[in-house]
């Protein structure tokens, strides 16, 4: 038999150690010596239950658990597109990916318009201005379809271009009526082609002529613009174009030559228009031609009635149509003016290609102009996808877009439905006084709402979030020395 290892080692002159004696221990008296009932100690303050409370069961699918609880933390969005801020339920940084969320089915979004909404002061323009300075690192650029406030400008400048004012006595010109990119070559299309082409031209200078005609009131009532009105606007554009007489022609024109062709119309204009003499036509007429010809010579004169006068570089991340020098003649006129840089911009939209994001700031006043401009608006945000752009709708509140017309008209009808129109919703800080309108219109339940007119009323930047039915509650972040000066609006407080 060979050596243990204590053998081993005594012969090498060590001790095996051994596991030294366990001292006794004084066992620990516990503080519950006999197990509660379940009602609890029958005493006073020991919370003594006579009977045991019901236990309430929910019972529903995943997918309808937002409805009941809208604020357990969804899903986090995936990080493409422009890091926005914290999301404040889960702790994880926001992506708003407009174009992502619509080319993923997983993401409850059809389309990638967003509407803002908040009260002045709370960081609509902040967020704006922050998500376009970020997109732009994925190639977007930017159009500021009018910028009331000069609110841009600072972006503008910092990236190297100026904004173009627009305004009495302004040299800035634009003319509604450019057919854009769509006239290049016109001589060289096909006649299918060109037939084309002119149905969409001549379609969008009809919506703009109608909205803007149509702004202008008698009364309590406004200047109607019926198939007839319509029918003898769309001839005078065909005979001042050329297009009537020969298709391959395309000839530029302005708003004071539509009024000219009407109150001095040529016999060709009245027999086709089936007017039996010149002096019918002119009394039939005579409201249409003086409110067309307000167009050129009332608070928009000289700065919408002649060719454009400006060259933009559609290569920059940015450009900016400001229209502060209009704040003095009300918000008409600037109303008329922000319809009228709508139809530019939309005949410009092939120029520079790639993505763009079409910013409308106090959309409610184009609104406000009655049904057809509210239908312009309307064809612009459902166009978007389609023209691979972005919409973006800066309001004060919901309710703004009821404001377009009376109770029950067709034109509080489509702005009601606009609202349905953009799936992502950013939510800032509103008063108590809204919150039926966050309900009734925009269907958020009473958690949601209550987010908005509190925790979102509590800081700056805070903002309830809808992308489809999905909801988040963010904090936008700015970095302090890059993105904080940019966003600043309040320069003329000291």
């Amino acid at each position: 038999m060979g050596r243990g290892i204590g053998k081993l080692l005594s012969d090498f002159g060590h001790t095996l150690p051994t596991k030294p004696d366990n001292p006794p221990q004084t066992p620990v008296r516990s503080p519950f010596t006999t197990a509660p009932s379940w009602r609890g100690q029958r005493r006073r303050g020991a919370g003594w239950a006579a009977a045991r409370a019901p236990v309430k069961q929910y019972r529903m699918t995943s997918d309808q658990t937002g409805l009941y609880w809208p604020f357990v933390a969804p899903a986090a969005t995936a990080p493409t597109g422009a890091p926005m801020g914290t999301d404040v339920l889960s702790g994880s940084t926001f992506y708003v990916d407009p174009h992502g969320w619509v080319q993923d089915d997983q993401v409850p979004v059809t389309n990638p318009n967003i509407f803002i909404f908040g009260k002045p002061g709370r960081g609509k323009s902040a967020w704006v201005k922050a998500f376009l300075n970020r997109m732009f690192a994925f190639g977007y650029r930017a159009l500021i379809l009018g910028d009331p406030k000069d609110e841009y400008q600072l972006l503008c400048r910092h990236f190297g271009v100026e904004p173009f004012a627009i305004g009495p006595g302004m040299p800035t010109r634009l003319n509604p009526l450019d057919p854009g990119p769509a006239a290049i070559g016109w001589d060289r299309l096909s006649r299918a082609e060109r037939e084309t082409r002119a149905q969409t031209i001549f379609g969008r200078w009809l919506v703009l002529l109608r909205s803007l005609i149509g702004s202008q009131t008698i009364g309590d009532r406004r200047v109607p613009v019926g198939p007839s009105q319509e029918q003898i606007l769309k001839t005078v554009l065909e005979h001042l174009t050329h297009h009537a007489s020969d298709s391959r022609l395309l000839r530029p024109i302005a708003l004071p030559q539509i009024w000219a062709a009407l109150n001095e119309p040529s016999p060709d204009l009245i027999t086709q228009t089936r007017f039996p003499n010149r002096q019918a036509f002119l009394d039939e007429t005579r409201l249409l031609r003086d409110a067309t010809a307000q167009l050129s010579t009332g608070v928009l004169a000289g700065i919408f009635d002649s060719e454009t006068s400006i060259q933009i570089d559609w290569t920059a991340p940015i450009q900016s149509l400001s229209l502060s020098r209009l704040a003095d003649l009300g918000d008409q006129a600037t109303g008329m003016a922000l319809t009228c840089l709508s139809s530019w911009g939309s005949a410009m939209r092939a120029s520079g290609g790639g993505n763009r994001i079409n910013v409308r700031d106090e959309a409610w006043k184009q609104l406000r102009l009655g049904t057809d401009a509210v239908a312009a608006f309307d064809a612009d945000l459902r166009l978007s996808r389609a023209h691979g752009d972005i919409e973006v709708a800066v309001s004060h509140k919901p309710s703004d877009y009821e404001g377009a017309g009376h109770a029950g008209t067709q034109a509080a009808q489509i702005a009601k439905d606009l609202l349905h129109l953009a799936d992502i919703k950013i939510l800032y800080g509103q008063d108590a006084a809204v919150a039926d309108d966050l309900e009734q219109l925009l269907d958020l339940g009473a958690i949601a709402r209550n987010t908005v007119t509190g925790w979102a009323m509590n800081r700056k930047g805070r903002a309830l979030i809808c992308v489809g039915p999905r909801t988040y509650k963010v904090q936008l972040a700015l970095h302090p020395d890059l993105e904080l000066p940019l966003t600043h609006t309040n320069q003329n407080l000291h």
